[in-house]
């Protein structure tokens, strides 16, 4: 395992993933102490809330008092998710609390793009061509592409490899329409088909078109193998992962109600711990505040950790 990563950035999502789909409503100042308490733990990035419709959304129709409310720490970036103009600007009123930069959005399944965003894929990247001149007139970066579906879906099926280039090279020629400089992709599991094999080969096909590009993987738990599909990303060297606490989340578009999220931050942080790769992470705090995640959506959550907890206090009994 040659290729293993020596230090790991653990993104989390799970404010934002978590109340965009629970039914609540739950309370903005519960909102902002999970986002607190996840402050307090290594982490240092944290997607704190979407700027997105009240009536599709009602979930985050508090995002602006949510991100008024939690208390920055030093050394953590904050960011949140948009769709449009509308959100980017929403988002630009706190540009003293978090960090504002665009992403163009791709789609590796049509189907899916026609179902999430009622979008073919023309028509996503018109909107996608706007949405780069909105962030660039506001003055704000575009660095990455986020490419959706990445490993298949559950309306077309397998996405082969191909699909996933298709789609970055339509990311790649917008940004070549407007001199972006297009350092990174997320590649997502957005309705959790991904095996070991197809991280294998979905990540093995971008870096042979451009090995200079940074992969991020967003992964699913959806079927139970989100955490083998890390291991698999770790061995080919991957260091950067989107993760919920707890498992917050999952995809309300995805025709899969129940369905775990992302992976479990807890669970990604014990397996590089166990594998001897950074995170930075205080995994005892984390569990704490996966508990609190529990408390405050009034539920149980996937991951296992929350029951369990890490290693450490048993090999110090032991």
């Amino acid at each position: 395992m040659t290729d293993l990563p020596s230090t790991v950035e653990i993104r989390e999502e799970g404010p934002r993933e978590g109340f965009q789909i629970e039914p609540g409503p739950i309370p903005t100042e519960r909102k902002v102490a999970l986002v607190d308490a996840l402050s307090a733990t290594g982490l240092h990035h944290i997607q704190v809330c979407s700027f997105v419709s009240p009536k599709l959304v009602p979930g985050w129709a508090d995002a602006e008092a949510v991100v008024a409310g939690f208390a920055p720490k030093p050394g953590v970036t904050y960011t949140a998710l948009w769709f449009n103009a509308a959100g980017l600007n929403r988002a630009l009123a706190f540009k003293d609390r978090l960090k504002v930069e665009g992403a163009v959005t791709v789609v590796a399944s049509e189907a899916f793009s026609l179902k999430n965003l009622n979008r073919d894929r023309a028509k996503n990247l018109a909107a996608q061509r706007a949405n780069v001149v909105a962030h660039l007139e506001a003055g704000v970066a575009v660095p990455r592409i986020s490419v959706q579906a990445a490993f298949g879906c559950n309306y077309s099926g397998d996405v082969p490899p191909a699909k996933v280039i298709e789609a970055l090279a339509d990311a790649f020629a917008i940004g070549a329409e407007h001199g972006l400089e297009l350092r990174e992709a997320t590649l997502a599991d957005t309705m959790g088909w991904a095996t070991p094999a197809r991280i294998e080969r979905v990540v093995g096909e971008v870096r042979a078109r451009w090995p200079e590009l940074s992969i991020i993987l967003h992964l699913h738990d959806t079927r139970g193998l989100g955490i083998a599909n890390a291991h698999a990303g770790l061995r080919l060297g991957i260091s950067r992962f989107d993760t919920t606490v707890g498992g917050l989340g999952g995809c309300p578009f995805a025709g899969q109600p129940g369905a775990p999220g992302n992976i479990a931050t807890e669970e990604l942080v014990l397996l590089c711990e166990e594998m001897g790769i950074a995170t930075g992470i205080d995994l005892d705090a984390l569990v704490e505040a996966g508990r609190l995640a529990e408390d405050v959506v009034g539920r149980t959550l996937p991951s296992t950790m929350l029951r369990s907890g890490g290693l450490a206090r048993f090999r110090q009994a032991a």
